[in-house]
Formats: C-alpha cells, structure tokens, sequence
C-alpha cells in the first residue's frame, strides 16, 4: 500500500474526522473508501450521507427533520470544538 499525504481545508478536516468517528472507521479508511467510490466507478449508485442519520421510527416531515438535524448537528459540532 502506497502512503499519501493530502492537505484539506478546516472545516472539510472535521467533516472527515467527525464522520470517521461516526463510523467507527480511521480516516485513511474513510478517505480510501470515498476515493475509490468516487473514481473507481463514477456511474454506481452512491450512499444518500442522509440515509439513517434520524431513526425515530416514524416518518417526519421534512421541517420537523430539518429542526432534528440542526440540533443533532449542533451537538456534534459543540463537541468537536470541545464545548
């Protein structure tokens, strides 16, 4: 395996790291796995990022889920920056 050092911008940086957390996954995994989904084969049906980030059990409309991400976010986001 070929090592590779890339530079991102901050805010991409958490993104990643927040998401490698989230998945239980180390970054270069994470990165490996998003290269290769996006450059490997470009016509395959890609994961919504979405998909399963609420499970309430029911349906919410899409103001009530935009509210539950935005505090779901929030917390994460306070987290990353250790408030």
């Amino acid at each position: 395996m070929k090592r590779t050092t890339i530079s991102l911008p901050d805010d991409l940086a958490l993104v990643v790291e927040r998401e490698s957390r989230r998945r239980g996954v180390s970054v270069s995994a994470l990165a490996r796995e998003a290269l290769a989904a996006r450059l490997q084969d470009p016509g395959a049906t890609r994961e919504v990022p979405f998909a399963g980030l609420i499970t309430s059990g029911e349906p919410l409309p899409a103001d009530r889920a935009e509210k539950l991400l935005g505090v779901t976010w929030a917390r994460d986001i306070e987290a990353d920056r250790g408030e």
